[in-house]
């Protein structure tokens, strides 16, 4: 693995490399609250035949992390990696894979410039129309997702950093599978999530979007959302471990009206972590796909 640090838009952005360049190119997106570390394991499994390159996106590690929750609106996150993406790859576009709240950049930046992605992969990673949609219903994802309003309230990034980090491990959890954070493991979160104005800038993300989350109990007629902006054109598969509490498997219902050429794999013994969980089944079924 190779650090590098490189200036976007005139900001300074940190990424992590594997593999060779020239092998095909998969770009890597991670999600709250991890940082480009967080591939490690799956980057690992396809280094030997695909160059991969893990960013750590605005407001992470040791990215450029503005305080405004304005700088976090979803175009300007997926404006970063098109200027990443054209940097490193200036005359083909890429494979492009994301997770959690890397998805929801993946998708952005697949609806608006589907000239740099040749094929979209996600991990536990939700379409922002389907994951609307589940929240409006004011049913069992809308429960699941009762912490963002406790991660948009003022003052969240103190009570996350409380008791040594106590409250980024607690929602890390949330009823799912943590064995492979390791003690080492946990250290470099703990030091990546202590570099100045961090919390601020990753918090802000949920501050940013303007996805509505209604109580438990009180649906409400969707939003008016284009869907014609929010095709995915390119062949697009998601992998998903149905153990997942945060992200639940009916966000995928209705997903083959956005992407004509989609597949959809399950993952045994995985849950939203599934990358860190099953990184051997991950990296396989990536490989079995891109190969098809």
């Amino acid at each position: 693995m190779l650090s590098h640090h490189i200036d976007l838009n005139g900001h300074p952005f940190h990424y992590r490399a594997w593999g060779h360049a020239g092998d095909p190119l998969i770009v890597m997106l991670h999600g709250f609250p991890e940082y480009s570390a967080a591939w490690d394991e799956l980057a690992l499994r396809l280094s030997p035949r695909f160059h991969c390159i893990a960013p750590d996106q605005r407001g992470y590690g040791q990215s450029w992390a503005p305080q405004g929750v304005s700088d976090y609106a979803t175009g300007k996150l997926a404006g970063d990696m098109a200027a990443l993406i054209e940097r490193i790859s200036p005359d083909a576009p890429v494979i492009l894979l994301g997770h959690d709240w890397g998805a929801s950049v993946a998708y952005a930046l697949s609806f608006a410039r589907p000239d740099l992605v040749s094929r979209l992969i996600i991990l536990n990673g939700v379409h922002p129309y389907c994951f609307q949609r589940e929240l409006a219903k004011g049913t069992a994802q809308a429960e699941a997702s009762q912490y963002i309003h406790f991660l948009r309230a003022e003052g969240s990034e103190e009570k996350l950093a409380a008791d040594d980090y106590g409250g980024f491990m607690r929602l890390f959890s949330a009823h799912m599978d943590m064995s492979w954070m390791t003690p080492d493991k946990a250290a470099q979160y703990k030091a990546e999530w202590s570099r100045p104005g961090r919390l601020r800038g990753m918090v802000n993300w949920y501050r940013a979007t303007p996805l509505v989350v209604p109580k438990p109990g009180q649906g409400f007629d969707m939003p008016d959302m284009d869907k014609t902006r929010m095709q995915v054109t390119m062949p697009h598969l998601v992998l998903w471990g149905d153990g997942d509490t945060a992200l639940l498997p009916d966000c995928l219902n209705g997903l083959e009206e956005f992407a004509a050429d989609l597949t959809i794999r399950h993952i045994e013994g995985a849950d939203h972590w599934i990358a860190h969980q099953q990184p051997d089944a991950v990296a396989l079924a990536i490989e079995g796909w891109l190969a098809d």
